[in-house]
């Protein structure tokens, strides 16, 4: 089953051309015929002439980023006529986005979905892929995923978001990533001395890239899954209130200092769950109480609703795992055999020989997302910026259902470790 990718503004359109690239890099690298032809249903479809063409949409304001993608070389391609620009942005306005630029320009971008979207044999759902942060991403693109669930109710929606608002409500699911903590892995476990954007859009993709591969599951009878998209909706954000999932990946490897590593199964997935227990992205500075306790207390470590394990690589079929069932990780509201869910793949991501991800449904994002709406709150109290936003029609009122909406999934979070508070 095929995914179709919508690649919305600067960061979504970025993102986006690492994400193809890692995953074409990935299925072309070896003989690897079953896996190959899972991955590239996936993800491309073939022209007339045999190239492989990216099922995406790259949507913008602004022309730049998007010429750029179009005219960069590469193995495969971007489809000239999937493209939508402008020449002016947003302004870094969400109401804009949403308000004027979504709405003025719907038919031609539900268009180009609807052309992707016949292309398909099968359509597993789609992938958003934005920033909260812009006009375009964030603006333009809750007016698309609205309209997404609107025209296609019965697909599965994943936004990939660096932070959710507004269109929780809409998605089935949203992965969640920071960009100071992807900033973090580049300086601190890749060892880059001078971090670019580029360098945070390349391990956002291998995060993704390391989920969304071809891989097996439990029941699949030894066949690659075909619907990687529902797969991972029905087994981490099932109930409607817990929709924010969080991603962690190791190892992170210097390239210089890949030939000289070794991978050890036990060794990553001890780490992995350090950092599960602790909330931490990274493997570096987890606190030894965190890793060595015996037993959950009360508001001390992170609690989990339900947790997706990855393991892509060699001897992945004989790794335990079950230090990852351990009920003290989780709440009590499903038993660890049915909230831990395991896919696995021989076949090694990305150069590393050994390859571990872990997708959580938790309280890993309470804190962060708790002090954006702390941050959103006293600019809304001292009206900061309030008249950029409601000379396009978004009122206090809207405001004001907004944090309500954040408090919620806030409170819905902590009562998974009995702090309601």
């Amino acid at each position: 089953m095929s995914i179709v990718t919508v690649q919305l503004g600067q960061c979504g359109n970025q993102i986006g051309l690492e994400l193809f690239d890692n995953i074409f890099n990935d299925c072309q690298a070896g003989h690897r015929t079953t896996f190959s032809t899972a991955s590239c249903e996936r993800f491309f479809h073939q022209s007339q002439h045999g190239d492989f063409v990216a099922r995406a949409v790259l949507i913008d304001m602004e022309p730049k980023v998007i010429r750029q993608n179009l005219s960069r070389p590469t193995k495969w391609k971007y489809e000239q006529a999937s493209s939508f620009n402008q020449r002016q942005g947003c302004g870094n306005n969400w109401a804009d986005g949403f308000c004027v630029q979504g709405p003025a320009h719907s038919e031609v971008m539900e268009n180009l979905v609807r052309r992707q979207v016949e292309r398909c044999e099968r359509l597993s759902g789609f992938l958003p892929v934005m920033s909260v942060a812009g006009g375009t991403g964030s603006g333009v693109g809750t007016f698309v995923t609205q309209r997404l669930r609107d025209s296609y109710p019965k697909s599965f929606l994943v936004n990939h978001v660096t932070w959710p608002y507004s269109q929780g409500e809409l998605s089935d699911a949203l992965l969640v990533q920071e960009n100071d903590v992807v900033h973090g892995i580049c300086g601190q476990l890749l060892r880059l001395k001078h971090v670019s954007i580029n360098h945070i859009n390349k391990v956002i993709a291998h995060h993704l890239g390391a989920v969304l591969q071809p891989a097996l599951t439990a029941d699949s009878h030894g066949v690659y899954s075909r619907n990687p998209l529902g797969e991972l909706v029905s087994c981490l954000a099932s109930h409607c209130e817990y929709r924010l999932l969080s991603i962690s990946s190791v190892p992170h490897i210097p390239a210089p200092s890949m030939a000289y590593s070794t991978f050890h199964w036990p060794v990553m997935l001890k780490h992995l769950r350090h950092m599960m227990a602790s909330s931490s992205k990274t493997d570096e500075g987890i606190s030894q109480q965190v890793c060595e306790r015996p037993r959950r207390l009360p508001g001390s470590s992170n609690v989990s609703l339900a947790n997706l394990l990855v393991l892509r690589g060699k001897d992945v079929f004989t790794t335990q795992t079950g230090d990852f069932g351990d009920a003290a990780l989780y709440s009590d509201w499903l038993p660890p055999k049915d909230a831990l869910s395991v896919w696995k793949s021989p076949v090694a991501f990305n150069k590393y020989e050994k390859t571990a991800t872990l997708v959580s449904n938790s309280q890993a994002l309470m804190e962060p997302l708790d002090h954006i709406v702390r941050k959103a709150w006293n600019l809304f109290a001292s009206r900061a910026f309030i008249h950029h936003y409601s000379k396009f029609g978004v009122s206090e009122e809207d405001f004001l259902d907004s944090f309500a909406f954040v408090e919620q999934i806030l409170s819905s979070y902590g009562q998974l470790g009995g702090n309601t508070s």
